[in-house]
């Protein structure tokens, strides 16, 4: 694993502070018990952890498991697409971890954006572009085949934006990728998980290799939190992220195949014509602790 602890280039340490962009107020916040870590929240939803002296910390439990996936995929650089960029803590990661990957970076807010250039350093980041577009309209620019891998993180005011859930959009980000490519999409949700089970639907309907990441206590219904899907045309490397999951910090389990039927039950995939209202986390469930 190459530039573990690689040092940043010499900029101005960031400010913290609050800062308006488009979807809210922006807070940048140093973590006390790392030198050069920062949080990076929108109305007091944690959005990004950005370690500027390691991009291989990766602080979220569920980014940690998009971190792991990528692990197993076949070395060697990688075209990816990033759907939602905040801190782009995944894009830092793989540039770390994957020399010579060339990746871009879709994202809809651009004064955020901007405020992650200038105080998180983002322009150090080697092959990285970002460009100002919500995801469906970005997907909708690129060629057929022209990813190795698609990740998609896309969240406003708290909320997945419905329109990259359903079967047509889930269609166009198969249409980008290689062959063996790889999509990765972060689903949240609550006790019941209805919304992930039609994304599970969804996903399924594209592509023929699905497996779901997600906390044991998530998928019990006791708790709002983070599910991992990950698709692909190819088999996937199950062994290897099951291996990952259990070996974590905070291990997570592991769901395919006819285990991954069961859990999708009857659900119906998602489509266009859908007023589709996706899940909105209680107060707090991915932020900070109230103020005083």
């Amino acid at each position: 694993m190459a530039g573990r602890g690689t040092k940043r280039r010499g900029t101005a340490r960031p400010v913290p502070g609050r800062y308006p962009v488009r979807f809210g107020l922006a807070e940048l916040l140093a973590d006390a018990d790392r030198p050069n870590a920062w949080l990076l929240t929108v109305d007091e939803v944690a959005q990004s952890y950005v370690d500027l002296d390691d991009p291989t910390h990766l602080e979220f439990e569920y980014v940690r498991r998009i971190g792991d996936v990528i692990d197993c995929l076949a070395d060697g650089p990688l075209e990816a697409l990033h759907l939602g960029g905040a801190g782009c803590t995944v894009p830092r990661y793989i540039a770390a971890t994957r020399p010579g990957s060339r990746q871009l970076v879709f994202d809809a807010d651009e004064p955020l954006i901007e405020l992650v250039r200038e105080q998180l350093d983002l322009r150090a980041v080697p092959n990285l572009r970002v460009r100002i577009s919500d995801g469906r309209e970005g997907v909708a620019t690129r060629r057929d085949g022209s990813a190795d891998l698609v990740v998609a993180d896309v969240f406003q005011r708290a909320k997945m934006p419905g329109d990259v859930a359903t079967l047509e959009f889930t269609t166009d980000v198969a249409r980008l990728l290689r062959p063996a490519g790889t999509y990765l999409i972060n689903v949240a949700d609550g006790p019941g998980l209805k919304f992930a089970r039609r994304v599970v639907a969804t996903i399924g309907a594209v592509f023929p290799h699905v497996v779901m990441l997600a906390d044991s206590g998530v998928l019990r219904g006791r708790r709002f939190g983070n599910v991992v899907l990950v698709a692909s045309r190819a088999d996937l490397p199950v062994d290897g992220i099951t291996r990952r999951a259990a070996s974590a910090a905070f291990p997570s389990r592991v769901t395919s195949g006819a285990e991954l039927e069961r859990f999708r039950g009857n659900a119906k995939p998602i489509r266009d014509d859908e007023a589709l209202d996706t899940p909105r986390p209680p107060w707090n469930v991915f932020g900070l602790p109230p103020r005083t």
